[in-house]
């Protein structure tokens, strides 16, 4: 019902910038939020930043005053803007959309992801 795809990855060296974009596409009766999680190797899938249809963002404290989150309602798109990237930012960086959808004949949220895009930061 929500597709999912991202764009942006590559690699870039430590204090550079690389922009990530999400695009959701299908059918849901509103999207709730937006965001953007990793995982790096060995290690447990984490949130790096949401942002609610109202436009509140939230960041993990390791990207505060880094990373930029915003979005685009009317083309269903959210954006990471990622500056003074770190090696330890080096991971598969996933879009999240939480939207509800009519299942049956009731609606009801969801959680729908990409597939990921990798970010590698080097020294």
């Amino acid at each position: 019902q929500v597709q999912v795809v991202e764009s942006g990855g590559g690699l870039v060296q430590a204090g550079g910038s690389l922009r990530l974009s999400c695009a959701a596409s299908g059918s849901w009766f509103s999207i709730v939020i937006m965001g953007w999680y990793r995982q790096a190797p060995g290690k447990q899938r984490e949130l790096v930043a949401t942002i609610d249809s109202g436009g509140y963002t939230n960041y993990a404290d390791s990207v505060k005053g880094r990373f930029t989150i915003s979005r685009e309602n009317a083309k269903n798109t959210v954006t990471l803007q990622m500056n003074s990237l770190k090696l330890d930012d080096t991971a598969v960086y996933y879009c999240n959309i939480r939207a509800v959808v009519m299942r049956g004949t009731e609606y009801r949220p969801g959680d729908y992801w990409g597939p990921g895009t990798q970010v590698t930061v080097s020294s």
